[in-house]
């Protein structure tokens, strides 16, 4: 009688991560910054689906790795949004507790199913001076296995992440104005793609939750704009 063949549970979590964390790499870097306006996302993005979205009045998101995969929790965090906002109070929709959220979901499929989710997100919260106690800012990056984290001013996912978090970490500064973190953010990015010329206004997607843009603060920009903001 043969012996069954034996996985250790270490081992299955240590492939899956590794596993993830491959389908990840290969895609390209988004990142989030914070500027005198409110919250700026940005990604290299030549094709025509989207990685950054809205999900409520002042919160949006953005997802690297399997497209399908991150655009499917997109839509699920906008219904989540929807059915908290309708029950209770527009006001009480909060980035963290979507954060929360994604990451119980993410964090589930990591551990429960054969093949994790290979996405990482972030969801961005403008803050509002009407609001209080949510005056300022808010960014949660919450990554394959579940685990989440909260960043202040900036965050990246996917591709060379690490190298440009240690990148903005530098050359980050606080209240900068919106032309200056959009060609801040553009760096960052052709940095990712070994600092080849190739993230112009024509495949960058730039959105924008701007804090006193009156009802909901989401605004996606067109190339025009993204073109004036970088002075091309």
């Amino acid at each position: 009688m043969s012996m069954p063949f034996y996985v250790s549970p270490e081992q299955v979590m240590a492939d899956k991560a590794e596993f993830a964390r491959k389908g990840i790499a290969r895609g390209k870097s988004s990142l989030v910054l914070a500027c005198d306006v409110g919250i700026v996302m940005m990604a290299e993005n030549p094709s025509s689906l989207q990685k950054i979205g809205e999900i409520y009045d002042r919160i949006a998101f953005a997802g690297v790795g399997k497209f399908s995969e991150f655009d499917q929790l997109r839509k699920i965090g906008v219904r989540f949004a929807d059915t908290k906002g309708y029950a209770y109070s527009r006001d009480d929709v909060r980035g963290r507790s979507l954060a929360n959220a994604y990451s119980q979901a993410v964090g589930d499929a990591f551990t429960q199913q054969m093949k994790p989710l290979e996405i990482a997100i972030v969801v961005a919260e403008v803050g509002d001076d009407s609001l209080i106690g949510h005056e300022n800012n808010a960014i949660y990056r919450v990554q394959f296995d579940g685990s989440i984290s909260d960043h202040e001013g900036y965050c990246v996912i996917g591709g060379d992440a690490d190298d440009l978090m240690d990148f903005l970490r530098t050359e980050f500064r606080p209240d900068m104005p919106l032309g200056d973190a959009v060609g801040l953010g553009r760096t960052a990015l052709q940095r990712s793609a070994d600092g080849e010329l190739s993230v112009g206004p024509d495949n960058l997607e730039v959105c924008l939750l701007e804090r006193d843009r009156a009802g909901r603060k989401f605004v996606r920009l067109a190339s025009d704009r993204i073109r004036e903001l970088l002075g091309e």
